[in-house]
């Protein structure tokens, strides 16, 4: 069975690690699959939101160190296909539709660096988030060091930075990294319930604001100021933007398709 299972419905694609036997641990194969379903959700116009699970007790104890020891070793990330995108965000391409993650039991290294690569995070409050790669001889690499100190502080990030040492859920949601907290059994229901709120907004005013966002967070908040009117024009000419005042006029639910 595949180490990444993928569903596509409703417009959501919900991407489940699956090696629960290995507590998910990230391998190069789980790696590119999902890159490619990253891809897929990007370029697929069906698809509005996307969520990220994992079978199991952990959501991942982080890469498989033995595996990719060679590629690191090089000073780069695997070299990605033209129909793959970078977890990651490091290069490439950005993801530019929502991607949800849900998390439980281990979410180290890797998997806290995924996490940090989202825009919306749920985690039980006993999830255990931990940076540990001081304490294997090497460092972050995965947009740690750049994106944990803009999420909770410089010097908290620094703390668990420089230590590799756990912090859970229920101290992520206080520092603001976690959005929603509940138990593990409710993680993909809780997931699924803000993805269909996100599938029924109007899809091309969900992905400007993000994009919106995004630009501020990767080139500064002027930049994005600069830009904020980029999408308007199309986004007030659009059949969308009609149904959203008819709607509302008529006293109805918006039916949006994204045109």
């Amino acid at each position: 069975m595949s180490s990444l299972l993928i569903n596509a419905s409703e417009h959501i694609l919900t991407m489940t690690f699956n090696r629960p036997e290995k507590y998910n641990a990230l391998d190069i194969d789980t790696f590119k699959l999902l890159s490619k379903a990253l891809y897929q959700l990007e370029h697929d116009p069906e698809l509005r939101v996307g969520i990220l699970l994992a079978n199991g007790k952990h959501f991942t104890s982080g890469l498989e160190l033995d595996k990719w020891a060679p590629i690191f070793a090089k000073g780069v990330m695997p070299t990605l296909a033209d129909d793959e995108l970078d977890p990651y965000g490091i290069s490439g391409q950005r993801l530019t539709k929502p991607l949800i993650i849900a998390t439980q039991g281990l979410c180290y290294t890797s998997g806290l660096e995924l996490l940090l690569n989202t825009d919306i995070r749920i985690a039980t409050p006993e999830t255990r988030f931990a940076q540990l790669e001081v304490k294997r001889g090497i460092y972050p690499c995965g947009g740690g060091t750049v994106r944990l100190p803009e999420e909770i502080g410089w010097g908290r990030a620094q703390r668990y930075l420089l230590t590799g040492d756990e912090f859970t859920g229920q101290q992520a949601y206080d520092w603001g990294m976690v959005q929603e907290l509940c138990s593990a059994d409710e993680l993909a229901n809780k997931a699924h319930e803000i993805a269909t709120k996100i599938a029924a907004a109007a899809p091309l005013g969900v992905q400007a604001a993000l994009r919106s966002s995004k630009l501020a967070r990767f080139e500064g908040d002027t930049t994005a100021l600069s830009h904020v009117f980029d999408d308007m024009p199309n986004i007030i000419a659009s059949a969308d933007a009609r149904e959203g005042v008819m709607s509302f006029m008529q006293r109805r639910e918006a039916k949006f398709t994204g045109k």
